[in-house]
């Protein structure tokens, strides 16, 4: 298999321009290891340490920590009730503690992380602390890992910024290995279209709140991650192609015989690549540049969540590494979308699991050279095994067997040789607004140039006033100080019903926007992430009420149709914050949102600028 010349030079592109940091990262991950060759660094701990390290195990763990040869795994967990996909995590260490005793090792929970719902905080001032909860996750990871106690360690989570945080914070101890366990997807239940014509209708005053809650909770109503083609769910995706967790276990259902099954083999898989030995696997050198382009890779092809177009970035920086936009854009050009799940299609992750799931898709792009093969994953070299589906066999063991070659639905999965559309339909838009990524898969053809006069609103409930008031026309609108800088850059899901009623009422609508519409961005043309943003100086702050905007995939064009030197002349316009510091929390967070970069930085407060071969 020849890779793909587009996936190669996007690679070296990305290893040229990250030399000097991959390679400091690299060097300090080796002076760790190299002063761990001896032993695991509990060995080195005080007499006090080690007896606080292992004060509460039970005396046979105790005994193991004691030698020389016992494995010590650090269980991170983002467990909580509420969240419905970390529900399953309650019980989990428990297995794995079982497991390993089983195995002659130890888990621990090395300690936890703070996860909250999305869905939950949707339009609330929680949302604007979303964001920003990743960093509070990688620094709490790190907290956990801090104790000089672990030879390896096991994550715990699944959902939007929590399978980030963890990366970044794993990466900070990137001389451990590190096995990602899922916990799966809940049983679908209404569709996705049933639920969003009730929306619509809702938004239309046709549908009652009783009508609306019963659909929501129709849809939302089990243990497990949503099922539609969010940000849990390309997170999932993303740790299966990446190698960090097993094949095939993305999508398995929760709470089931064979999820348990997986959940075992994890633990014993980071037995077998735990310590500082030949077999090790640390994480920090296994998550190279090529692991990351994989990632993208496996974004591009099913369509997956605009959110990873920040998270990729920073969780790359985590790791010594500078990765961009163009990136994205360049592996979109060349990998096809195989993949139609919700909002790209009517499918839910059930629906692409059963279809053939995430090992279809690596077959898939391996074989055309689309997915670099030559990486290290927690199964060792190469992506061979994730071309394999987990079963039981008829005595209940885990086993791996050959992924079928036919999709079994080529509604959602389709082979390369048949894909939906020969890009993967992630766009990157330039012009004299900004710099803006756009989820053109979810987009109809006819509905992918707009050219509208702009309504200019500063926040989404500014938008819904006047859609309630009669709003119905053609239009753009232009909802800014919504950036990482101003408010904690929030998703804006509820601006999603009236703009889609407004298209299917024939209106020529789209977005622009420096906030955030992530996993479910759908049918409605959104420019999203629009840096600069409105409150760093960005030229959306310019932008004023009449100005034509033309948005067009097709061109990767987003501009205001002013004269040039009128829009040069142009101040931007300010805004007073303050009041975004205030209530639900918002004022622990103030220094964050001072220190947070870009959009295509990562929106990360966790590092500052990288130095760069070429001194950028």
């Amino acid at each position: 298999m020849t890779l793909h010349s587009a996936i190669a030079a996007v690679t070296d592109r990305i290893e040229q321009r990250s030399a000097a940091s991959r390679r400091a990262y690299l060097d300090d991950i080796a002076a760790t290891r190299q002063a761990l060759v001896a032993g695991p660094a509990r060995h080195r701990l005080a007499c006090s340490n080690l007896a606080h390290g292992f004060a509460a195990c039970p005396a046979d763990d105790k005994r193991r920590l004691l030698g020389a040869a016992a494995l010590n795994l650090g269980i991170v967990t983002t467990y909580n009730d509420m969240l419905s996909a970390h529900r399953p995590y309650e019980r989990y260490p428990e297995l794995m503690r079982a497991e390993a005793a089983r195995l002659g090792a130890v888990a621990e929970v090395a300690g936890g992380a703070p996860a909250m719902c999305d869905g939950v905080t949707q339009g609330r001032t929680g949302m604007e602390l979303s964001l920003f909860s990743r960093d509070v996750i990688a620094m709490s990871t790190g907290v956990a890992l801090a104790h000089d106690m672990f030879d390896a360690t096991l994550m715990l989570g699944i959902c939007d910024k929590i399978v980030p945080g963890l990366v970044i914070g794993a990466l900070a101890f990137g001389h451990l290995p590190t096995v990602f366990v899922p916990s799966g997807p809940m049983p679908s239940g209404i569709t996705n279209a049933e639920k969003n014509a009730v929306r619509q209708a809702y938004a239309a005053g046709k549908a009652s709140d009783a009508d609306l809650l019963a659909a929501e909770a129709g849809a939302y109503h089990a243990p497990g991650t949503c099922t539609f083609y969010g940000t849990a769910n390309t997170n999932q995706m993303l740790l299966e192609i990446m190698g960090l967790m097993l094949p095939g276990s993305a999508f398995v259902a929760p709470d089931t015989p064979l999820r348990d099954a997986l959940t075992r083999a994890a633990v014993e898989r980071a037995v077998a690549i735990a310590g500082f030995g030949d077999t090790a696997q640390p994480i920090g050198p296994m998550l190279d540049a090529r692991a990351f382009v994989n990632g993208i890779v496996g974004l591009c092809a099913t369509g997956g969540s605009t959110n990873l177009t920040i998270h990729l970035i920073a969780m790359a920086r985590a790791a010594g590494l500078s990765i961009n936009w163009d990136d994205f854009a360049a592996v979109s050009a060349v990998v096809p979308l195989l993949v139609r799940a919700y909002p790209n299609g009517k499918a839910d992750v059930n629906g692409f699991r059963d279809a053939g799931g995430v090992p279809f898709l690596v077959r898939e792009l391996r074989r055309a050279g689309l997915l670099h093969d030559d990486v290290r994953t927690i199964l060792g070299a190469g992506l061979a095994p994730y071309e394999q589906t987990p079963t039981l066999d008829a005595a209940g063991r885990l086993v791996f067997a050959a992924t079928p070659a036919e999709s079994a639905d080529e509604t959602v999965v389709r082979p390369f040789a048949r894909p939906f559309q020969a890009t993967g339909g992630l766009n990157l838009l330039t012009g004299n607004i900004g710099r803006a990524v756009i989820k053109s898969s979810a987009v109809a053809l006819e509905h992918q140039t707009v050219e509208a006069p702009a309504r200019v609103f500063a926040s989404q409930e500014a938008f819904l006033a006047a859609f309630k008031a009669g709003l119905d026309e053609d239009f753009v609108a232009v909802v800014r100080f919504q950036g990482p800088r101003a408010n904690g850059m929030p998703e804006l899901h509820k601006l999603t019903p009236p703009l889609g009623l407004l298209q299917d009422r024939g209106r020529h609508v789209a977005l622009v926007t420096d906030g955030r519409m992530s996993g479910a961005s759908g049918k409605v043309p959104a420019a999203i992430h629009v840096t600069p943003e409105a409150a760093a100086g960005g030229a959306i702050a310019r932008i004023r009420d009449g100005d034509r905007i033309r948005l067009d995939v097709a061109t990767g064009r987003l501009d205001v149709l002013v004269p040039a030197d009128e829009w040069a002349a142009r101040p931007p316009v300010t805004a007073d914050l303050a009041a975004n510091g205030r209530g639900g929390g918002r004022n622990l967070f103030t220094a964050l949102r001072r220190a947070v970069g870009s959009a295509e930085d990562g929106a990360t407060t966790l590092a500052g600028p990288m130095v760069l071969e070429d001194g950028r």
